[in-house]
């Protein structure tokens, strides 16, 4: 899969881990050196602002997609010259699904997990076809994956929808993993008759 455009959920604060903000910092570097362009949430602060910041210091593309609300907080990024305004988190995030040909998640909190869990259901009734990578650092999503792991041992989560993930601490067997990457074929009403 030719992957040019990625879209990056991560938290809007840095955590208490110094890591979170480093990995965030050269996945944006990363990404400007192999062209892709980082497409993320808009915010200036945070891991959100660390993956702009490395991004811009490699002059990569950068997309930022942010509410009005929160840009009249004074939290969008000044750096980011194509920054898109919209007037919902739900408007937020259907752009910012619609705009990367692949998704990572970084270490967030509540948003950052709704993000990936939406689209992640999105990919399972085949709204869209794209993998989602987790950068896991420092074993931040380790306790994501149990969950997961769980709801396809109580039957709730069927087991190839794990082929759509791609969780890694290393962001180059990510990108890896998405190059290679066959779209999950979507069970329809008709197979389950």
């Amino acid at each position: 899969m030719s992957v040019k455009k990625i879209t990056v959920f991560c938290g809007a604060k840095t955590g208490k881990n110094e890591n979170y903000e480093k990995a965030a910092y050269k996945l944006g570097a990363d990404a400007a050196k192999k062209k892709l362009t980082v497409v993320y949430g808009g915010g200036a602060t945070g891991l959100m602002g660390a993956v702009a910041n490395g991004a811009l210091a490699e002059n990569g593309e950068v997309t930022g997609v942010i509410p009005q609300f929160l840009v009249d907080r004074e939290v969008a990024h000044p750096g980011v010259k194509d920054m898109r305004i919209v007037q919902s988190m739900h408007q937020r995030k259907l752009e910012l699904e619609s705009e990367g040909d692949a998704i990572i998640m970084m270490p967030g909190g509540a948003g950052t997990l709704e993000e990936f869990f939406e689209v992640f259901t999105w990919g399972q009734l085949g709204l869209h076809e794209k993998p989602i990578g987790i950068l896991n650092v420092d074993g931040y999503f380790d306790t994501l994956k149990m969950v997961i792991d769980k709801s396809i041992e109580e039957g709730f989560l069927e087991e190839r929808y794990l082929d759509m993930l791609f969780i890694s601490d290393n962001l180059n067997d990510i990108l890896e993993g998405f190059e290679s990457y066959v779209p999950v074929k979507v069970r329809t009403y008709e197979d389950l008759k």
